[in-house]
């Protein structure tokens, strides 16, 4: 950040009507940089694949969060502990962040990575999810690392087959289990959420009796509302 004080020393014999106007003229000229500055942050550079790199159907982005567990945590809280780390648009950028990452069996504590198209935030709330729903799988320790890779690469090969439905990925390390999910767009097409389940298994290689439970948004909201749970997974 390059924010400059300029300390002007006015002296008594100056002409005061000069320097009110001359005072003026600056406040207006600061607050036209301000407004330039947040105008040229809030039009961030796009994410293009670059010469010659397999771009990607759409962009994705990487997030991190971690919480203590046992404490409550608001939709507000939980926004503000959640860190973007990056977003990508071809085959070999995935790679580079993906490749300086820790896996997820690494992970230590109530620690998630979410992966989502870019744009979407990973937050029930978020417009692009709050009229969907999640699929998830407990596993037990030791397969986090392995189901997460293979689901992120079905996820940005688009091997679900289901249009834009998919908004992300997260696998969520905690002390006794593991979990990961992945978020539709549409919790009502029952059609879809079945094609989901469906590549879900193929894709992870589940034992048939492996169980998998499909939540609504709506009604992990409520699950919060009521006072029984965080914010997220």
């Amino acid at each position: 950040m390059n924010n400059k004080f300029d300390a002007l020393k006015d002296d008594d014999s100056g002409d005061h009507d000069q320097n009110e106007e001359n005072s003026t003229q600056k406040d207006g000229e600061k607050e036209k940089t301000e407004r330039d500055k947040s105008q040229s942050s809030s039009k961030r550079k796009a994410v293009v694949p670059g010469p010659a790199e397999h771009p990607l159907q759409y962009n994705y982005t990487f997030w991190y969060s971690r919480r203590t567990p046992g404490r409550p945590t608001s939709s507000q809280s939980y926004e503000q502990n959640i860190k973007q780390i990056g977003t990508f648009a071809s085959v070999e950028q995935f790679w580079r962040f993906y490749s300086h990452m820790v896996r997820p069996g690494d992970l230590t504590g109530h620690s998630d990575f979410h992966l989502f198209k870019e744009g979407i935030k990973p937050m029930w709330e978020d417009d692009a999810n709050k009229n969907g729903g999640k699929w998830i799988i407990r596993l037990r320790k030791g397969l986090a690392s392995r189901c997460w890779e293979n689901l992120i690469l079905a996820m940005l090969g688009e091997q679900f087959m289901v249009g834009e439905e998919i908004c992300g990925a997260v696998v969520s390390v905690r002390f006794q289990e593991d979990i990961i999910s992945i978020w539709n767009k549409t919790a009502s097409d029952q059609a879809t959420t079945a094609r989901i389940r469906d590549t879900l298994r193929r894709v992870l290689n589940l034992p048939p009796n492996t169980i998998m439970e499909y939540k609504t948004h709506t009604d992990s909201i409520k699950y919060v509302l009521w006072g029984i749970g965080g914010a997220c997974p």
